[in-house]
């Protein structure tokens, strides 16, 4: 079986899998980091969006073999490392708006709003309306105010 080198929230991880398991299955259920949720497997819930490099992107739709040795994958799990204090603006944002109802899918909207945010910031834009239309990220429990609002206040920590 092949072996797989890339880095997983700050740290090099090495794993035998064969090169067309999907990612998310790698990050799962041979590293053990549930954070990045299973919705659709095919790229369009977004309930496990991660960042690769500091990018948006779904771990669901990527071959473990697409990875190189110096990707750098963030999970949920890694986010508040990449910031000051004991969680990231975003997540904290997420609690002080109450965001959550079932849970399901905050880890990836949570990960999409900061990626958003950041490409916003490297464009100069704002993150308007226009950039919430953007985050693609299905609730089923239809909290979209209360994750503008969020993002809204965790953009303002960042």
């Amino acid at each position: 079986m092949p072996t797989q080198t890339f880095k997983l929230n700050g740290k090099s991880v090495t794993v035998d899998a064969d090169d067309d398991v999907r990612l998310l299955w790698v990050i799962r259920d041979l590293l053990g980091v549930t954070g990045p949720k299973y919705g659709c497997g095919i790229n369009v819930c977004k309930a496990c969006t991660s960042h690769i490099n500091g990018k948006a992107f779904n771990p669901c739709s990527v071959r473990v073999a697409d990875i190189e040795d110096n990707d750098e994958v963030t999970t949920i799990e890694g986010l508040a490392d990449t910031a000051e204090g004991d969680l990231h603006p975003m997540q904290q944002a997420w609690i002080d708006h109450d965001v959550a109802q079932c849970g399901y899918c905050q880890p990836g909207q949570i990960m999409a709003a900061v990626a958003k945010v950041k490409q916003c910031r490297d464009e100069g834009r704002d993150v308007d309306d226009s950039a919430f239309e953007e985050i693609r990220n299905i609730c089923r429990c239809g909290t979209y105010n209360r994750i503008r609002e969020a993002i809204k206040a965790g953009a303002e920590h960042m």
